[in-house]
Parts: C-alpha cells; structure tokens; sequence
C-alpha cells in the first residue's frame, strides 16, 4: 500500500460537514486504485473499517452486479436559499435532493428555507430526504418534521442520534408517512443491525468504507431485511467507484444513491470524474491522473501522517485477524 500510496487535498466548492477541504489517500492494489479517507478526527479503531475496504476494493474482485449505472441524488449543504439554485445545478438530471438540516447555529426556519427553495427548484415531482445528523432530540425532530412534512419529504434521515431516540420518533411520526433512515445509527455503531432489530427506521443508508467495504456491507444488508440507500462519504472518484460498486451489486435498489458528492469538490484525481450526467453515474473503476495526483498533493509531512495512520489502521486489522 504504501510503495504506490499518494495523498491529496481537495478544497471544497462549500462548507461542507464542517471543512473546506478533503485529504485522502489512495493506493493502487491488484484490482485497480482505491481509496482510505476516513475523516481527520476519527481515531485509529475506526478508521480501521475504512482500510479494511480499502484493501477489499483493491485486492478483491468485486461481487456480480446488477446494473451498469446508479441514479444519484443532488447535495444541498447548509447555504441560504439564495444560493439552493446555483448549487442544484452541479448536478444535472438529478431528481432527487438530500438537504442538511438541523446545523449548529441554524434555526428551524432556516432549514424551511432551504428546503422550500429547493422544493421550488425541483417542482412537484422531485423528491427531497433532509439529514439531520443526528442533530435534534426527539422533541425537537418531531416539531421539525411537522414543519417541513408539507414539502412532501422522501423520509428524513438520522433525526435523532441514538437508536432509542429513532425508534421514539418513528413511533412519533408514522401516522404523517414520513420514513425515517438511519446513517449514524448503523456507520458508528459496534452493531450495525441494532437499529433494524430495534424497529427503529425503515431504511438503512449505507457507506462502504465505514462499514469496512463492499462485501461487509452486502451482508449487512442482507441480515437487516430493509431497503437501503447507498451513500459516500466526499470522496474522491475513486471512493464513489467503490459506493458505485457496491450499489450495483444490491438486487433491489429502489432509492436514487446520494454518490454524487464529486459535484461538491472543486477538484478531483481524474480528469473523467464521476458526476451525474442524466442524473445517474457509471459503474466503474477509475484511474487517478499523474498530473492531477501531482497538482493535489499534500507536504511531505502530511503524507507522513498519513502513512503513520494506515499502519496503525492496520495493526488493528492484523490484531482482529
């Protein structure tokens, strides 16, 4: 991993999750490039699952798949409605738009804003899923709900933080029809079938390399017995190729994927990005770019530190084995 390991930073087009860059590192396996980009802030035990697919992308050969394309979902983050618009338009064809909500520093009518604005932009027929990240109590998720259900919501995903709280608020909320998805609840918990055992949502988002790659994903999947969604994590093309792979390879997929994420970097690895065209993206692997690879690249001490995170990352993976 190391010999071919390069490592870049991509700024961001927005605010985005908090940043407004990307670093993340690739490497080249026998099965072609892949990509280790677990968030700065995440400790070493995580950030393991994130290798683990990694490594299973580039050294495995991926499992049959279904389709060719994905149909993919918009990103809309935290901006006024002023700017809902000109974001929108990064992502052509796209018929549905995932919303963040629920910020710090935001009010709730900040995020009815947004979401009209969006709902004006997409007409009746588009569809819109906000994400809260957890963001509000139950309390506070049922008001919001209440105040945003008018705008015909798609479902909302991870209202609440803890599986308890999701399972309150589904209770809460079933009579409006409006699905509740857990993200968090199934990424970052040390049992990703807890929420479904618990009757907690009605759909599971899912993102390979949290969940330690394709094929660990699939069987979770199949153990929980509820639709999905397949997400990324801004990712470079190479990790949306991963999610890409991995969509591709669940029979039933009824939902648009949220793996257009490429739109909201304001770079990339390759000149032949995964982006929506006609709304859906390819099922494919992707060669990094020499020169883009050069043009991105982190200092010397950056890579240092990311080298010493793939080793300690991998340390704990030998110690599972």
């Amino acid at each position: 991993m190391i010999a071919s390991l390069r490592v870049v930073c991509l700024p961001l087009r927005q605010r985005f999750r908090g940043i407004h860059e990307r670093e993340v590192a690739l490497f080249e396996g026998p099965e072609g490039w892949t990509e280790f980009s677990p968030f700065l802030e995440y400790d070493d035990a995580e950030s393991s699952n994130w290798l683990a697919a990694a490594i299973d992308f580039g050294w495995s050969p991926t499992p049959p798949l279904f389709r060719s394309s994905i149909r993919v979902n918009a990103t809309l983050p935290v901006v006024g409605p002023e700017k809902v618009a000109s974001i929108l338009d990064r992502f052509p064809g796209c018929r549905t738009v995932k919303i963040k909500v629920a910020e710090p520093g935001q009010q709730l009518a900040d995020d009815v804003a947004r979401v009209s604005a969006a709902r004006r932009y997409l007409g009746a027929e588009g569809r819109i899923r906000v994400d809260a990240n957890g963001g509000w109590n139950v309390d506070e998720a049922e008001h919001a709900i209440h105040a945003l259900a008018p705008l015909d919501l798609e479902y909302v995903e991870q209202p609440c933080a803890t599986v308890d709280e999701l399972a309150d608020i589904r209770k809460r909320v079933k009579y409006m029809g409006v699905p509740i998805a857990a993200d968090e609840s199934v990424r970052k918990e040390s049992d990703p079938l807890e929420v479904a055992r618990a009757k907690a949502a009605d759909l599971l988002v899912i993102k390979a390399q949290p969940l330690g790659g394709i094929r660990r994903a699939l069987s979770i999947v199949d153990a929980a017995g509820l639709p999905v969604v397949v997400s990324s994590a801004l990712e470079t093309s190479v990790g949306i190729s991963m999610g890409a792979y991995l969509a591709a390879s669940i029979a039933d997929l009824s939902f648009d994927c949220g793996l257009a994420t490429v739109s909201l970097l304001s770079g990339d690895i390759t000149a032949d990005s995964l982006v929506p065209v006609g709304g859906a993206i390819d099922v494919r692997r992707v060669v990094p770019s020499s020169t883009l690879l050069d043009a991105h690249a982190v200092s010397p001490d950056r890579r240092d530190w990311w080298v010493s995170r793939i080793e300690r990352s991998h340390a704990i993976l030998q110690s599972q084995e």
